[in-house]
């Protein structure tokens, strides 16, 4: 009978281990996962290659850096006009002529448009600033008939008129020969022209009407007939007057539907 042999383990072949290494090692690939060239274990890393877990942006344990938020900036406000004055102005209005005169006595102003278009921006000059006449001794916050001032404060504007044609406007123009006006005025330049083209100011006045209409609601001593008109060359008895190619440049920008005011003072007291 036969005599078993002895059992021998078997050894693969040198050329099979290799082909076995190289199939868990993989075509071309580099270390395995967790190992360096060297067999060192290395940490995983993020999409940016930054170590750290995929989509981390710095280094581990390195905070979030957060942008803050810029707040916006605050509207911007009509230059020399203080609360109590920006008060009086209309939410809704969004043209302002601004009248500034230059000392409570003097009757000499610089005049400017603002527009506010956007709530959110604020006010904005829209022409530059014209040189203007006001009333012979200045300004005053009550206002008499014959006093030879200005009245401060912040009014509406609503309709016009004057003795010739209107430019291209949006307001009511009452056209009348009634606004003829002649003789001198305080230094004996010729009044004639002055109320060619008028912008009726709503003091003392019902609004909406002619500048022609005599009513006054605070009663006749204190005044009325407070107008924006052609400038004569010296100063008024209580309006404001600016160049004739003024005149006419803010009839045409005028808008009733922006609820225009003119805004008229001294400079202190329109700081206020």
């Amino acid at each position: 009978m036969p005599v078993p042999r002895p059992r021998v383990p078997l050894r693969l072949p040198y050329v099979v281990c290799a082909a076995l290494l190289l199939l868990l090692a993989g075509c071309g690939a580099g270390p395995l996962a967790g190992m360096d060239g060297s067999g060192a274990t290395t940490k995983a890393a993020g999409a940016s290659g930054v170590p750290g877990p995929p989509g981390a942006a710095g280094a581990p344990g390195a905070p979030a850096q957060s942008r803050a938020a810029v707040p916006p900036a605050p509207p911007q406000e009509i230059p020399g006009l203080g609360p109590q004055t920006r008060a009086q102005i209309p939410a809704g209005a969004h043209q302002a002529f601004v009248v500034t005169g230059q000392s409570p006595d003097s009757n000499r102003s610089t005049a400017v448009l603002y527009t506010r278009d956007d709530p959110a921006v604020g006010w904005r000059a829209a022409l530059a600033p014209w040189p203007a006449h006001n009333a012979l001794n200045g300004w005053t916050a009550e206002h008499w008939e014959g006093d030879l001032r200005s009245p401060v404060g912040v009014f509406t504007l609503t309709a016009a008129g004057g003795r010739l044609e209107p430019p291209d406007t949006a307001f009511p123009y009452d056209l009348s020969p009634d606004f003829k006006v002649e003789g001198e005025g305080f230094h004996g330049e010729p009044l004639e022209g002055s109320f060619d083209y008028v912008i009726a100011i709503d003091y003392n006045r019902v609004p909406g009407t002619s500048p022609l209409d005599h009513t006054r609601p605070l009663g006749q001593e204190r005044g009325g007939g407070i107008w924006i008109h052609v400038d004569h060359g010296g100063p008024t008895q209580g309006c404001v007057s600016v160049t004739e190619d003024r005149m006419k440049e803010l009839l045409g920008v005028l808008d009733p539907a922006k609820e225009p005011v003119i805004v008229m003072g001294d400079a202190a007291s329109l700081s206020r």
